[in-house]
């Protein structure tokens, strides 16, 4: 009995220590212990992301098949912001990792305020063609009249207020990149935790408040992460992480956002190939109908929750790597790698064999409509078949972002998701008629062959002599 308790005892203890962020040195001592520390908070981080998503679709599905419908065309086309924020906080977590690694803390800090400023531009732009254009981009994305009336103001909020999606990614990953996961995994916290307490209140309606329908759901998203974001601000301009911030680090600094750039635009390369594959996949699917759509949403949805933690172990190796490849430990950062994956994909087979088995009851948690729940199952199984695999790819491509090698991971995206994915979807379920099933199928086959094509390319080991 014993022998039980005291491993549960030592448990308990690194996990306290994970959460309050207490150890932040990385590139030395035990690499699971290391491991344990960064990846829990940033998996508790993500879960909370994921948990929200899934709150969200279940409160929105009560208004109608149209809203859940407009969500996941919505989403389509943010997550081209997500594709620039997350190309840009890969920049931001590498070279802030490495100058931490180096023990440059000024360093870190000059590249976070360019990161910033990169952040607040980008999403200047995207407000403006969000606010004037929701209607023409819903309508581009194959959207039916009545689903546009009903839906356009979400879309026009959420893309309005982009600024707190884009500056919440991104001051996270500079805080990842410290080692300071915890501090993102409480910002979450708040962001999320607000979000959920908000939704209920503007989508139904409470005391004054009125019931704005789809429309609350981005006004409390909004608020949530405003806050968050204002939390983060704080944060780093009072000293409370292991970069500070002064007002007179606010200046435009050529070399250090030229590098930035330079890094970056691997990262938005990759992913924007990856996320406007998934724009062009939901035009296919608008093509089968509103309640395919909404299963098909729904689907991914309940999927996020798996991969988000999944994300947080990805996003300890990159840190991880950055830090050891700047303390100049090539052998150790490997090895990060390699136990990450291992424990990656032990997770996500098991949560693969879940989904797989209880499919239809998991989608009709969240809509008992025929076939919202045919669809969304069928989504649900096949996607998630391959997802051993994944757990291993995810690993490995974000150990090379986290090396600063954003072009191996864009090649593969490229490769695995335009040359492959796509036009197999096209010619599977429109081609030949086999409808969504195509579009599941061709989904699981680009990320398997995405797998493969980052572990060949990982074992050559050029990552490691990547300067940044």
């Amino acid at each position: 009995m014993q022998s039980n308790k005291i491993p549960f005892k030592k448990f308990i203890d690194y996990f306290k220590i994970a959460v309050t962020g207490k150890q932040r040195e990385f590139t030395s001592g035990s690499i699971k212990r290391a491991i344990f520390m960064l990846a829990v908070p940033m998996i508790l981080e993500m879960l909370m992301e994921s948990i929200f998503a899934l709150v969200d679709i279940m409160y929105v599905s009560q208004i109608s098949v149209n809203a859940v419908a407009t969500i996941g065309l919505t989403e389509s086309v943010i997550v081209l912001i997500y594709a620039v924020a997350i190309g840009l906080s890969i920049a931001a977590t590498a070279i802030v990792a490495r100058r931490v690694g180096e023990k440059d803390l000024k360093g870190a800090s000059h590249a976070a305020v360019q990161v910033i400023f990169l952040g607040v531009l980008v999403a200047a732009i995207v407000s403006v063609i969000g606010i004037t254009y929701p209607k023409e981009l819903l309508s581009l994305m194959g959207a039916e009249p009545d689903l546009i009336n009903e839906g356009y103001g979400y879309t026009k909020i959420l893309l309005g207020g982009n600024i707190t999606i884009m500056l919440l990614f991104l001051i996270n990953a500079i805080l990842r990149g410290t080692g300071e996961a915890s501090i993102s995994m409480w910002t979450l916290v708040l962001s999320n935790g607000l979000n959920i307490i908000l939704d209920p209140i503007f989508i139904f309606g409470f005391g004054p408040i009125p019931a704005y329908g789809v429309e609350g759901a981005a006004i409390a998203t909004t608020i949530g992460r405003g806050t968050a974001v204002i939390f983060q601000l704080a944060i780093l301009f009072l000293g409370y992480s292991k970069i500070k911030i002064a007002v007179k680090d606010l200046v435009l600094q050529v070399g250090v956002m030229f590098n930035l750039i330079k890094v970056s635009l691997g990262g938005i390369g990759q992913f924007l190939i990856g996320t406007s594959s998934w724009v062009f996949l939901m035009r296919i699917m608008s093509e089968f109908g509103s309640e395919v759509l909404a299963g098909y949403t729904i689907a991914i949805r309940v999927m996020l929750f798996t991969l988000m933690p999944a994300w947080g172990m990805s996003s300890a190796a990159a840190s991880l790597v950055g830090q050891n490849l700047g303390a100049k430990k090539t052998e150790r950062a490997e090895k990060s790698v390699w136990i990450t994956s291992k424990y990656c994909a032990i997770f996500m087979g098991f949560i693969s064999i879940i989904y797989i088995a209880f499919a239809p009851q998991i989608i009709q948690i969240f809509n008992d409509t025929p076939n919202v729940v045919k669809y969304g199952s069928l989504c649900l199984r096949i996607m998630t078949a391959p997802f051993i695999f994944y757990g291993f790819g995810m690993i490995m491509l974000n150990a090379f972002n986290g090396a600063g090698d954003t072009k191996t991971p864009t090649y593969i995206n490229f490769v695995s998701y335009w040359l492959l994915q796509l036009p197999f979807a096209y010619i599977a379920a429109i081609t030949l008629n086999y409808g969504p099933v195509g579009v599941f199928w061709a989904i699981a086959l680009g990320e398997v062959v995405m797998t493969f094509m980052a572990l060949i390319w990982f074992k050559k080991g050029h990552w490691k002599r990547i300067q940044v």
